[in-house]
């Protein structure tokens, strides 16, 4: 665990700032000791990286905190997304750098304004906006939970996990099994009552993403069993056939 004096001194984010972060939702401390004081623990670092790399891309701070709250926010893939976005700034930085060295160099022959253009930038960061949650489902969590209280929302997403441990205890079973098939549905209904309406387009999105092999197996098979992940999502498939 770091205090929020460690956290400030390592990452160069002001105390301030870091208390600000906590007010708004972007990034709460782990945990605070009995005198008040913030502790940030590995997970919450993860998630301070990934905002400043947002803020290194001019994100919004409102913006960063809905990408990263969504259901379907994929660490890895939302890595390689910025990675090309900073990249695509990188080499913009760099035509700016070479025009204005030309202007000193030799002047201005003819007025040329290319180099200002940022429409594929634009352009990719719409569509990486569009997987980071800009949808219909992700719109009715954000109204979801803005009535609802830090402690409601925690216990939702632990009741969910609760679901994932019970389809551990499953797994000596068939994925195509009726009980196995029945806690596919109390899992889409459960997600359609405390997130966004889960059809079964959406319930077979999020079953491949659960066997994706990045963080989301990790926390399901940790959480219920080694090979979890892929058995509900196995399980998903059959239940969207």
């Amino acid at each position: 665990m770091m205090t929020v004096n460690e956290v400030s001194k390592l990452t160069g984010v002001s105390i301030r700032t870091l208390q600000y972060y906590d007010t708004i939702g972007l990034l709460p401390p782990t945990e605070y000791t009995e005198a008040g004081y913030r502790l940030y623990d590995d997970t919450a670092m993860e998630r301070l990286q990934q905002i400043l790399l947002f803020k290194e891309l001019e994100f919004p701070l409102k913006e960063i905190k809905r990408i990263i709250d969504s259901p379907n926010f994929n660490r890895n893939k939302v890595l390689e997304q910025q990675i090309e976005l900073l990249t695509m700034k990188k080499e913009h930085l760099e035509g700016l750098i070479t025009f204005a060295r030309k202007i000193k160099t030799i002047g201005v022959n003819k007025m040329d304004f290319n180099v200002f253009n940022t429409t594929k930038m634009d352009e990719y960061t719409r569509k990486a906006k569009e997987q980071w949650g800009q949808t219909a489902e992700y719109k009715e969590y954000e109204e979801k939970i803005v009535k609802q209280s830090s402690e409601t929302q925690k216990q939702a997403w632990q009741n969910l996990m609760l679901i994932f441990v019970e389809f551990g205890k499953m797994t000596n079973k068939k994925p195509e099994d009726s009980d196995v098939q029945l806690k596919v549905k109390e899992l889409q209904d459960y997600i359609t009552e405390h997130f966004y309406q889960c059809s079964n387009k959406i319930l077979n999105g999020l079953g491949k993403m659960y066997a994706s092999g990045d963080e989301f197996t990790e926390n399901i098979d940790k959480a219920a069993g080694s090979g979890t992940a892929v058995f509900v999502a196995e399980a998903i498939e059959h239940y969207c056939k």
